[in-house]
């Protein structure tokens, strides 16, 4: 049996005025053939978890093409033409195939194109037919289309955020695939939208533990697959922007959307819940230092570039300057401009700079500062690559400039540059969720902070203009009926 996998994967956030490129794709992954075996075998991704799975059966893995690109603004038409042109050219030389497997994302926008993913399939489609079974793996922040359903023969979403699940979920879809090309499985889907927006929601805590309980109940039932709690993507201004609910059987639509429609209510009765308590950025200071042990996290989510943000915001940091904190650190705010400034000038100086602030003038204006340089580094690892990066120090602030964007995973870039967060009291970053797998464990507390910015929780600050409307919370009064 013959499988090929590959990958295409995207989140846009259309507010960005920076586009999204070839070079930005390239910067990340834009691999063919065995190259991406090599990388993602035996790692704990979702095409780690489709390689895994298909070599343990004894099926042959056909890797095509895998394209990832951090967050950023609208993807050009030229672009994705390129990454269309690989995918499929990747797939016809496979030649005689029995399934295929896929990782895409499900907020992928382009020139002129809102659904990436449905019309990436649909191209798919016209080369393979539809007799090959297509099952598709998505991130829980897609946006879902009735053409992505149209197109694939099973959705299956992570359930997990932090998205600790990937190599779980591309297991799952190589034994989906694997028994419909043996005749014992023929999926059938049903997908409930709901008029609805919410902030980024951990699943290990309530309102979303709940939803995805209610999925987890759901999938024990016979004759159900998968049931997935698809938060969407709120900073994508296109009609198809909201939350829904997938559901796959096995071969019972009618089952598909029953199960569909029941979490859907759920999820519509605790709406409320998905608007968080917001605090300022001083305000969360107050909150940390108050805070007994260390150390307490903030992070600063409405600058996440996880979200398509520019990483280079000053809101947090401003204020944790301003406050005059003894043993803080802050990691990390992306300026290539600033970090070049401190390579050149070495280990034991001290430069005036303009620190961020310089992608736009959402996210604050850019620090005038006076910073002693610390510590230099130049990452260039092959699955985090932070180019030339510096500790920089402001009183009783330590900041590391890095000179890729990025959002903050784990500790690791802050021991790159020789910070053990541990002991620390306040540590500052940018991330919405993913950063909580690693430092939940060590935190004495993690505190939330939100102010202007691409990715800020206050939705009433994007200026929406393609949304089907009424969608709650921008309209208070919406209904939702099955």
């Amino acid at each position: 049996m013959r499988i090929v996998i590959g990958e295409v994967v995207h989140e846009t956030n259309t507010f960005s005025n920076v586009p999204t490129t070839v070079e930005l794709f390239q910067l990340w992954e834009w691999d063919r053939g065995q190259t991406i075996l090599q990388n993602h075998r035996n790692v704990r991704s979702c095409l780690g978890g489709m390689i895994d799975r298909a070599e343990e059966l004894g099926l042959e893995v056909v890797p095509s093409f895998a394209a990832f690109a951090y967050p950023a603004g609208t993807i050009t038409r030229e672009t994705y033409e390129a990454i269309k042109h690989e995918l499929i050219e990747g797939i016809t030389e496979a030649g005689e195939i029995d399934a295929i497997c896929l990782l895409l994302h499900g907020a992928g926008v382009v020139e002129g194109i809102d659904d990436l993913e449905g019309d990436l399939l649909q191209a798919v489609r016209h080369v393979v037919g539809y007799s090959v079974p297509l099952i598709v793996n998505l991130d829980p922040h897609g946006n879902l289309t009735d053409k992505m359903v149209a197109e694939a023969d099973a959705l299956l979403g992570f359930h997990l955020y932090p998205h600790t699940d990937m190599y779980e979920r591309g297991v799952e879809a190589i034994d989906l695939a694997y028994r419909m090309v043996k005749g014992e499985c023929k999926p059938a889907m049903h997908l409930t939208k709901l008029p609805l927006m919410i902030s980024p929601s951990t699943t290990n805590l309530s309102p979303a533990k709940d939803i995805n309980e209610a999925c987890w109940k759901w999938e024990k039932e016979p004759g159900v697959i998968d049931c997935v709690f698809f938060h969407g993507f709120p900073y994508t201004d296109i009609p198809d922007v909201g939350v829904s609910i997938i559901v796959v059987t096995d071969g019972d639509k009618e089952l598909a959307k029953r199960v569909a429609d029941d979490v859907a209510k759920l999820v519509w009765e605790k709406r409320e819940e998905f608007t968080p308590h917001i605090l300022s950025p001083a305000e969360g200071i107050q909150e940390a230092l108050r805070t007994e042990g260390c150390p307490v996290v903030m992070n600063e989510t409405s600058d996440n570039p996880g979200a398509g943000s520019p990483g280079d915001g000053t809101y947090l940091l401003r204020a944790m300057l301003e406050a005059k904190l003894a043993k803080a650190c802050f990691g990390f705010i992306y300026d290539p401009e600033v970090a070049q400034l401190a390579h050149d000038a070495g280990v034991g100086s001290t430069i005036d700079v303009k620190l961020g602030g310089k992608t736009d003038t959402l996210h604050g204006e850019p620090l005038s500062i006076s910073v002693y340089v610390k510590s230099l580094t130049d990452s260039q690892g092959s699955h985090e690559n932070y180019g030339k990066s510096a500790r920089l120090q402001v009183g009783g602030v330590e900041i590391i400039v890095c000179s890729v964007k990025s959002q903050v995973l784990d500790e690791q870039v802050f021991l790159l540059n020789g910070i053990d967060v541990l002991e620390y009291k306040i540590v500052g970053l940018k991330s919405s969720q993913h950063f909580r797998a690693a430092y939940e464990p060590i935190s004495a507390r993690i505190i939330t902070v939100d102010s202007p910015g691409l990715s800020c929780l206050q939705f009433t600050f994007f200026d929406f203009k393609r949304l089907q409307r009424p969608i709650y919370p921008l309209d208070t009064d919406t209904e939702f009926q099955i």
